[in-house]
């Protein structure tokens, strides 16, 4: 059957739709709205002065109201003398006498007595606001399409006028719904979650946003899967609000209704959106009402809100304009930077794709990077300095693309500095100390091999490791003295830490020791290649005679010690190699078997950083050390 209606269309398209369907709503939105309420709304029509503002020949300053004539020749040299009858003290703001013509500041005078003592010549109008000076009753003083402004709130009580004709901005309903899904205050009043039930926290991102655009939006009680109810909950609420969101059943599921109800009570507009994340939205028109169900991801839900609810919204205030300005105004764009993509991405082929990324720069080169790209993953969104829409034809983007990133938050770049290398908790620990005083810090998890090989690129600022020479039993030595090139690079032993075998709680298999581990159906997590831990893990292995071959899951590849650790966590693996703050993180069970130094390598260009100073300098910071040692597993240097 062939659908009556677009399917997996162009983003542009999309809105282009929704624009057709509902142009004709944009003229029953005009209302007359007084001023105090009108902030942010689009005038329907020129706004003409009722007043002349003033409405009063007044005073400019404080000073004395007086005839300009009597001031000729006066100067500091030469004062004129006035008599009580020829002059009034005026305020600044107060009426003009009729028989005066001028204001004297009270800095070019002074008084004898009763007499008032002139230091300056003025001339007619001298420190007077004539009537009508800002503006003269009849005057045009906003134009029709011009958004109400707190100054112009102000200007039109000043002109005598009390409401204003403007385009209404529309009203939102949104409809959360799933049987997985349980409100906020459940959520939190319940410590331990059943499995498969999230929090209903897209509505608190939604009021936020709407918060933030100027716009009214109520949320509903979360619908169950049950499409009797769903019908009868969009049916109301296009009865009482302009705009109608449905959060998530968009997909093909056996619990998804959504686009089953938009059928049953209206008509479809379009189905599937080519763009990732945010590919199941649709739409339809009920009731004459745009109806938007939004993808029941936090991203996806996202993008949408910034791609087609904020613009629709615009639209229906008359607010229409560029599609690319509407949507930098909902992310809440600062500005916009052109950044070098400094990891190699793919794109999906004929899909536009958002990225959360973060920006540091290097000498010369503003990189940015994209951040956890999955629809679900909340964090990366929280943590993005900015965002990035890669176009349909994107496809495969290489280190150095030419990247536009949407700056969402203000970032001083000379004072960032960017750090790769090996993964460790306590590092990150160390952002807020370095902000305390004035520097920031970012960080990539790219084991200690990729962050020396980074730092040898000129890709970095820092980079940490801990890399075992199997030859000689020594730690970093060969490796930096082989990506340094003959470069003068620092070294800081921050700390040595234990390394062990991480375990399931209660320790199931009986895993006491490394021969223990590779013994049996052992299931192991491994880390990437060049990570400090896969390093030893394979020296481990040499040892004791063992392949890799012969290690179930050898071949995974986790980037980080809690990445690692969770598989263990959720039962995707018996063990892993890691660090004790990972395995107490998740309750796991932690067997020692090596402590390793945890250097810093900085090349000595970038000592005077004022990053690098504040990240050296809390390396002490004795806040930072308390909680480093709370997590065990570390020794600080004699």
């Amino acid at each position: 059957m062939v659908a009556r209606y677009s399917e997996h269309i162009e983003l542009v398209k999309a809105l282009d739709l929704l624009k057709e369907a509902f142009s004709d709503r944009i003229l029953k939105n005009i209302t007359e709205m007084k001023i105090s309420d009108a902030l942010g709304c689009v005038l329907a029509e020129d706004i003409t002065a009722h007043r002349n503002v003033p409405h009063y020949a007044a005073s400019a300053v404080d000073g004395y109201a007086l005839d300009a004539s009597s001031t000729i020749g006066a100067s500091q040299a030469t004062p004129a003398k006035l008599g009580s009858s020829s002059y009034r003290w005026m305020n600044t703001g107060a009426d003009i006498p009729h028989w005066a013509n001028a204001v004297l500041m009270v800095e070019d005078s002074s008084l004898e007595g009763d007499d008032l003592l002139i230091f300056k010549s003025l001339t007619p109008s001298a420190n007077v606001r004539p009537l009508g000076e800002d503006v003269m009753a009849g005057q045009i003083i906003a134009r029709e399409g011009e958004r109400v402004s707190p100054a112009l709130i102000s200007l039109f009580l000043c002109a005598g006028i009390d409401s204003v004709p403007v385009f209404k901005k529309p009203k939102t309903l949104y409809i959360p719904t799933g049987d997985e899904v349980i409100e906020r205050e459940k959520w939190l009043e319940d410590p331990s979650p059943r499995s498969g039930t999230v929090a209903e926290s897209n509505s608190l991102f939604i009021e936020a946003s709407f918060r933030e655009w100027g716009y009214e939006v109520d949320v509903s009680a979360v619908v169950p899967d049950d499409p009797a109810i769903l019908k009868e909950k969009v049916s109301a609420g296009v009865d009482g609000y302009d705009v109608v969101l449905v959060g998530a059943g968009s997909a093909k599921g056996r619990r998804d209704h959504t686009k089953e109800v938009f059928e049953e009570l209206g008509e479809m507009i379009f189905r599937w959106i080519r763009m990732k994340p945010g590919r199941p939205a649709m739409a339809a028109e009920i009731k004459g009402k745009p109806v938007i169900c939004l993808p029941g991801f936090p991203m996806s839900t996202t993008v949408v809100l910034w791609s087609l609810v904020y613009p629709l919204l615009s639209f229906l205030s008359a607010r229409d304009g560029d599609r690319e300005l509407l949507i930098r105004e909902a992310v809440g764009c600062s500005e916009t930077w052109d950044t070098k993509l400094l990891v190699q991405h793919s794109s999906p082929a004929g899909i536009e794709e958002w990225l959360r990324v973060k920006t540091a720069r290097v000498g010369d080169i503003l990189y940015s990077w994209a951040l956890t790209s999955g629809a679900s993953v909340l964090w990366a969104l929280a943590e993005a300095d900015g965002i990035a829409l890669l176009p349909a034809s994107a496809l495969e983007c290489e280190k150095g693309t030419d990247v536009k990133v949407w700056m969402k938050r203000r970032v001083d770049l000379d004072r960032r500095i960017l750090f790769q290398g090996s993964d460790d908790p306590a590092i990150q620990l160390l952002v807020t100390p370095v902000r305390r005083r004035g520097g920031d810090l970012v960080s990539r998890a790219v084991g200690s091999m990729g962050g020396l090989a980074a730092l040898s690129r000129g890709e970095c600022h820092l980079a940490a490791a801990h890399l075992l020479d199997d030859r000689d039993g020594t730690y970093n030595d060969s490796f930096i003295e082989r990506f340094a090139g003959g470069a003068r690079w620092e070294r800081v032993l921050v700390f040595y830490r234990t390394q062990g075998m991480i375990v399931q709680k209660g320790n199931p298999k009986n895993i006491h020791t490394f021969e223990d581990l590779c013994a049996g159906d052992n299931v192991f997590s491994n880390r990437q290649p060049g990570a400090g831990t896969r390093v030893l893990f394979d020296h481990l292995l040499k040892q004791a005679g063992k392949l890799p071959s012969e290690i179930k899951g050898y071949e995974q590849q986790c980037t980080t010690h809690m990445e690692a650790a969770n598989r263990v966590f959720t039962g995707l693996a018996d063990a892993t190699l890691g660090i004790k703050s990972a395995a107490d993180a998740l309750g796991l069970d932690f067997i020692p078997l090596a402590e390793e130094p945890y250097e810093l390598v900085i090349p000595a260009k970038y000592m005077d950083h004022p990053a690098v100073r504040a990240l050296l300098e809390s390396l002490s910071d004795s806040e930072w050390r308390g909680t480093v040692e709370a997590m065990g597993g570390y020794r600080w240097p004699d």
